[in-house]
């Protein structure tokens, strides 16, 4: 088959909902997106760990600490399913964490913002992870069979998370009149950043088009973000705490809410590796895998041993 028959019987599975697999051919556009998509998505939940980590010694009680260690390790989880899901794309594991730790990666955003309070575990697990949430669903059925079945369980994990994160915040917004404004600072803090999380407007972003046709995205930045908005906006009422959105508004006509500009200036130069943390989280990430180099040996030298004593068996 020439290239354009293969293009057009790979567009035809695709619009029948047929999952392309590693060994199917793809065009080579589709393998780099997927891999970008994939890898980015993993570093997200690896680096994601350190602002949640932070809290786990300071914890306010061992039912706290015990459920914040149970979601940093399904974190750590997670990324090791997406850098597998990745690997299936020619690429291998150490590469995606050597351009991670280069700074040639990116992972999202939001994990460059420090968390100051134990309020902010639960922010993050509201808004951050819900926002993670209404993108992650969508991919359960993205076009790429690795991703789409690696999704499953990390969507089942990630609403667990979620409602834990609104369940911490509802106990503090019932507390004293320091939790409560404990609870309404971090919403605060972490609402704007939530929403940067869907990636800049449709009109500039790049690959949103092509990534449709594909299938690799089943809705658009903008569309996810307006899910979000109208979604936090009743959940909140339940909290009794506000958005900080003066223009925060229920829209009759196009049943949906309005709501103010992003800050787009601010969500560039975070991207571009000037937030608050971006050089703190990669000098972490950093740190932890050369001190972690002994283990990875050990574990190396082992499985030698183990696969060399097979040898002697069998002969």
């Amino acid at each position: 088959m020439n290239i354009h028959d293969l293009e057009k019987s790979f567009q035809d599975k695709i619009d029948r909902e047929i999952k392309i697999e590693p060994k199917d051919w793809m065009p080579e556009a589709y393998r780099k997106t997927n891999l970008r998509q994939i890898s980015q998505h993993a570093h997200s939940e690896i680096v994601g760990m350190l602002p949640e980590g932070n809290w786990i010694s300071r914890a306010p009680s061992l039912k706290r600490k015990a459920i914040l260690i149970a979601k940093v390790q399904d974190e750590a989880g997670h990324g090791l399913y997406l850098y597998s899901a990745a690997e299936t794309l020619g690429t291998s594991r150490d590469q995606m964490i050597e351009d991670l730790h280069s700074g040639k990666a990116k992972y999202s955003s939001i994990f460059n913002y420090p968390t100051l309070t134990w309020a902010d575990m639960g922010a993050v697990g509201w808004l951050v992870d819900g926002a993670a949430i209404l993108n992650q669903v969508m991919l359960c059925r993205t076009s790429y069979g690795p991703y789409a079945r690696a999704m499953v369980r990390i969507c089942k994990e990630e609403s667990f998370h979620q409602r834990q994160g609104f369940e911490t915040l509802l106990v503090l917004s019932k507390g004293t009149a320091e939790q409560r404004a404990m609870c309404q600072d971090a919403i605060n803090r972490w609402w704007w950043p939530s929403l940067m999380m869907f990636g800049p407007k449709d009109s500039e972003s790049t690959n949103s088009d092509q990534s449709m046709k594909w299938k690799i995205k089943r809705k658009t930045n903008d569309e996810l973000r307006q899910q979000f908005v109208d979604m936090i906006a009743e959940q909140i009422k339940l909290l009794d705490m506000t958005l900080p959105d003066p223009d925060l508004k229920w829209n009759e006509e196009r049943k949906h809410y309005d709501f103010g500009e992003i800050n787009w200036e601010e969500f560039w130069n975070v991207v571009k590796g000037n937030g608050p943390c971006n050089k703190q989280r990669l000098a972490a990430r950093n740190k932890a895998h050369d001190e972690g180099a002994w283990v990875r040996a050990a574990a190396l030298a082992y499985a030698q041993k183990r696969a060399d004593r097979k040898k002697v068996k069998v002969a």
